[in-house]
Order: structure tokens, then C-alpha cells, then sequence
């Protein structure tokens, strides 16, 4: 624990208990809850330079209410705000204390970097396709629900088996799964996945899974050999440029990281990772995903006969045609984390906020402000 700052702890964050100075200083010192790997930065920094005009007078209406800009960051708990437009920074702010510096722990946002590391996987030959079956890479799966279920149906939260997200039920299997992190026992979260039981066949019912997420994680290092913040630091972080280093959570001292949470990053850094996928999964001239990977994984799919806006564990927003938000699509984290990639905007958009619920408690849509700075950047 920090000695000079009071920080909770993670059951304190879900259940959504902790005042505004807590819960941003927790927020901050997410390396501080569990035990960490480092994913290191590299020689060479992206630089991130300043656009001409800085984009102002944004005005907007959401929910039936008109807002603008400063509305958009008081109202719902915005402690970092960056808007990148072809690569320059056309909007930066910091609040609530927070810096350049500052490492902010991401929830949800992680998992949409594990699912990019499945891509790179593909790309690099670890992994064949996303068709594959999930125990080829994880066999001590064999026997359990998730026999049977492919790589895609894993990406797309698709697997078929039963799952509770709820954040602030302690008894849900999200909340059974962080008591599996917090026992710091190598192996307890796929343990305790495991006996999770089948509730629709694979590919037919679409229902959001932290823990998907893991086993993800946990099949990206069975296949490449290698601590999964290793991988991304060589594959994306130091070869595309960012500019410090990140943490990320462990499921136990020296063991597997959380492929659902828990990556601590700088602002600049998200966005650089969103300029990532803004071109199309490129670094320094190497293809890190494959051709097509970026847009399946921004793009709704069609689960058991619906379209459901979700990809790759990204979230499309499937504006209509002529919105500023048409090709749009976000990596999302509770309390008020986005990382907006906006292909023919050619936007980022990086929003940290501390909002005081998991979800559900911003008075302002947040798609509407991203939609509102886009059509300012025309």
C-alpha cells in the first residue's frame, strides 16, 4: 500500500463503495492490489505532436439535454482526456491530480489488448486460426464446457457457457473469479472456470464473460511460450512506440496475467494503442495482425441468427451511414474507461473517468460526446 495515500481494495472497487479521493487514488495505484509483470517500452517513442488548433466549443445534446465539453468532463467523472486526429494531439486534459505520468489502471480496455495478442499470435504462427478448438492450446479444458468451443466463438464471448458478470453481486461468477485472483493460488481461475457449466451450445448465444477473457490470455501464452506482457511488449508496446512502461495484473506471484484487467498504462500510451489499430495492426513497418483482423474485430457479428455489436471483444457502435460515428468502435472498461478508434474520422479518443458505480452511472452517453468531438474535427 502506498504510504502516503489511502487506496481500496478491488472487492471495495466493484462493489462501488469507495469515495471520489479513494477510489482515483486506488485507480492510480493499481499495481499496488496484486502482484505485477512489467510490459516494457522500447528505444524509440511515437511521438504524439500538437495539432494546430486544439479542438473547443464542442456542443452536444444526450438524453434529451444539451452539453458541451466541460459539462461532458464534470458531469461524468473524466480524470484524462485525450483526442488524437491524424496522429496529433487536437485535445489533452488531466484531473483529479492526474499527470502525463500517471499509470491508470484499466479494467475491461485489457481485454481488448489480450484479444489483439490472440491476432498477433495468428500472425506470427503460434496460433492457426481462429477456428481452431480453444483445447488445442489448453487441454486441461478437455472434459469441460469449453470442449468443443473454437477460438472465435471465445473472441466473440460466444462459448455457450453459463456465466453472471454482475460486478456487485459477490456471489456472481465475475466476483467467484476475483476471489480466485485474490487467493494468488497459480492455476485457481482456470480451475475454477473449468467447472462452469454449459448453458447453450458453442457459437449460439451471445453473453459477456471476463472470464472468456482469460482463458484467452492463458492460450495466447500456452501458445507462444511466453509471459503474455512479454509478448506484448515485443510484438506491439516497445515496437510501435510507447512511451513508458505498463503492469499488468497477475493471477499469482511470477503466474499468468489477468487477460480481463488490471494493464496499468499512461493516457498517450492507450492512445498510441488506439493509433495501433487505427492502422490496420502495423508497427515499424512489420504486419503484427493480420490483414482483415482489425476490422472483424470492430465489426458486429451474427450469433445464433442476431447481430450483436461485438467483435473481437471490442464493441462496434454500427452507427447508421453519414453519423460521425459511422466505422466507429471502442475498447470499454467499467467506471468510465473507452478507447475510441474512429477508422474514417481518422480519430483516437482516450477517456479515463471515476464514475461512482461499475456501470450505468454516467449522466452523459458518452458515444454522443465522441460523435460531438468528431464532427468538430471535420
Amino acid at each position: 500500500m502506498n504510504s502516503l495515500k489511502k487506496i481500496g481494495t478491488v472487492r471495495e472497487i466493484y462493489d462501488g463503495v469507495l469515495t471520489s479521493d479513494i477510489q482515483v487514488d486506488t485507480f492510480r495505484h493499481g499495481d499496488q492490489l496484486f502482484p505485477v509483470r512489467i510490459v516494457k517500452r522500447g528505444a524509440t517513442v511515437l511521438p504524439l505532436p500538437r495539432a494546430a488548433a486544439k479542438l473547443t466549443g464542442v456542443e452536444f445534446s444526450s438524453r434529451g439535454n444539451n452539453y458541451d465539453l466541460v459539462d461532458y468532463m464534470a458531469l461524468n467523472r473524466v480524470t484524462g482526456l485525450l483526442i488524437l486526429k491524424d496522429g496529433k494531439i487536437a485535445f489533452e486534459d488531466y484531473e483529479l491530480g492526474n499527470t502525463e505520468s500517471t499509470r491508470w489502471m484499466s479494467m475491461s480496455i485489457a481485454k481488448s489488448i489480450t484479444a489483439s495478442l490472440v491476432g498477433a499470435a495468428i500472425q506470427d504462427g503460434y496460433i492457426q486460426s481462429v477456428a481452431d478448438q480453444v483445447t488445442n492450446y489448453l487441454p486441461m479444458l478437455m472434459g469441460s464446457a469449453y470442449d468443443g468451443v473454437s477460438i472465435a466463438s471465445l473472441l466473440q464471448m460466444a462459448s455457450g457457457v453459463r456465466w453472471d458478470e454482475t460486478y456487485t453481486n459477490p456471489r456472481s461468477d465475475r466476483r467467484r473469479m476475483l476471489d480466485a485472483q485474490i487467493s494468488q493460488r497459480p492455476g485457481a481461475i482456470l480451475e475454477m472456470i473449468s467447472r462452469l457449466p454449459r448453458a447453450a451450445s458453442p457459437g449460439s448465444v451471445w453473453n459477456y464473460s471476463t472470464g472468456e477473457t482469460h482463458i484467452a490470455g492463458a492460450l495466447v501464452q500456452a501458445a507462444v511460450g511466453r509471459p503474455l506482457a512479454d509478448y506484448l511488449s515485443d510484438r506491439i508496446w516497445a515496437k510501435f512506440g510507447m512511451e513508458s512502461d505498463a503492469t499488468w495484473w497477475l493471477e499469482s506471484p511470477n503466474g499468468l496475467e489477468v487477460g480481463g484487467s488490471g494493464l496499468s498504462a499512461t493516457l498517450r500510451d492507450f492512445g498510441r494503442f488506439g493509433l495501433f489499430l487505427l492502422g490496420d495492426g502495423i508497427a515499424a513497418d512489420e504486419r503484427i495482425l493480420p490483414i482483415g483482423w482489425v476490422h472483424e474485430a470492430g465489426t458486429p457479428k451474427i450469433i445464433g441468427g442476431k447481430l450483436v455489436n461485438y467483435g473481437y471483444m471490442f464493441w462496434p457502435l454500427a452507427a447508421g451511414e453519414g453519423s460521425p460515428n459511422e466505422t466507429a468502435y471502442q475498447a470499454i472498461g467499467i467506471f468510465g474507461q473507452h478507447i475510441y478508434m474512429n477508422p474514417k474520422e481518422r480519430i483516437v479518443i482516450v477517456v479515463w473517468s471515476a464514475l461512482p458505480k461499475p456501470k450505468d452511472s454516467a449522466p452523459i452517453v458518452d458515444e454522443d460526446f465522441f460523435a460531438a468531438a468528431a464532427a468538430g474535427l471535420r
